[in-house]
């Protein structure tokens, strides 16, 4: 039927004095009830203070009952742990400063800031700035209290490092799955002396009892240090390498993905190294050939329904990021990831 005088005053009728906040779409109301006040005003994504997503500021201090809360997130300024470059210290601020990641999901249909109670708690209290195994204690006590109060931990790091400390603080009824999107698979031994930097943390986790090797995936794996991360498929972890994504395609990853990991309580880990240096520069250890943004969401809203007990994304370093890609990547992977976590039966389940 052509396009006629009938329908223009029709759609006229419809929207002229409609605000952005009205919508005809049921579903898409619903949302912007949310995020919209009457008159069709928003909170301008620019002002105010940042937090990570935008969501709202809830500083804890020790002692505070904050188990109102879906999931907390939490800055960890710390990469003393890093065997390369330096300066994902400051990649919590830099994820800060992002404004406009959300508040909708479209793949996954769902606004996690408004539809969950989620906050931003401030940054893990270090008493060092020098001492790595200072720092990591600090950063397990931290989580383990956020555990304790029922709520889900979502950290944006920092060197990945953090990952073992958090993994301690999180598997406290048994060791955890893993879903990992890296560029490296971080199991190795000790270097200089320390076992505990950012290329090792998994190794470490199941070695403690943390992470169930049989129950982990590694993604997106390559480069020249694949010699030293014999432990992944020793222990058990399957491990996807970058070079096979295109031949296996992403809807089997995210098959063989959800059968490894099953129905149990998992963990996500998601560095950004893992997207190929044209998308994030700004990091540590960057890896050329690795995945697009694209191939990312749709690795990541795969998982829709894991069981997701705990998340990070770490290792972004502004100082190597002049376009403020790697950050605004980082953010919106910080924001897939809290996504999921509205599907989480952890979080369903009385």
């Amino acid at each position: 039927m052509a396009w006629s005088d009938k329908k223009l005053a029709e759609l006229r009728q419809t929207f002229s004095d409609a605000t952005g906040g009205d919508l005809q779409n049921p579903n898409f109301q619903r949302i912007a009830d949310k995020i919209f006040s009457e008159g069709g005003r928003r909170p301008a994504p620019y002002a105010g203070m940042p937090t990570l997503l935008d969501a709202p500021h809830r500083p804890i201090v020790e002692g505070d009952d904050f188990s109102d809360l879906d999931v907390a997130l939490y800055g960890v300024p710390m990469d003393l742990g890093v065997t390369n470059r330096n300066g994902s210290r400051f990649g919590p601020r830099a994820l800060r400063a992002i404004e406009r990641i959300g508040p909708y999901n479209d793949a996954l249909d769902c606004a996690p800031v408004h539809e969950m109670a989620v906050a931003d708690i401030g940054d893990v209290p270090m008493q060092s700035r020098f001492d790595l195994a200072q720092s990591h204690a600090d950063i397990e006590k931290f989580v383990a209290e956020i555990v304790a109060q029922g709520v889900i931990p979502m950290a944006a790091g920092g060197d990945h490092s953090i990952s073992h400390p958090i993994l301690r603080a999180v598997a406290t009824n048994g060791p955890v799955g893993m879903i990992h999107i890296d560029a490296h698979c971080d199991t190795g031994g000790s270097y200089e002396g320390e076992k505990f930097h950012h290329g090792g943390p998994f190794r470490n986790a199941v070695l403690d009892g943390v992470l169930d090797p049989e129950r982990t995936i590694q993604i997106g794996i390559r480069g020249a240090a694949k010699y030293i991360w014999e432990f992944s498929e020793m222990s058990g972890m399957t491990v996807i390498e970058a070079a096979d994504i295109n031949q296996l395609g992403i809807r089997e990853i995210i098959r063989q993905a959800r059968t490894v990991i099953g129905d149990g309580p998992t963990y996500f880990s998601f560095d950004i190294d893992s997207l190929d240096p044209a998308f994030a520069p700004g990091t540590g250890t960057p890896e050329v050939g690795g995945l697009t943004t694209r191939e990312a969401l749709a690795l990541i809203r795969g998982m829709k329904g894991a069981n997701l007990v705990g998340g990070d994304v770490v290792e972004v370093a502004p100082a190597y990021d002049p376009t403020t890609n790697t950050a605004q990547n980082g953010a919106q992977m910080l924001f897939e990831i809290l996504s999921l976590m509205q599907f989480s039966p952890f979080r369903t389940t009385p």
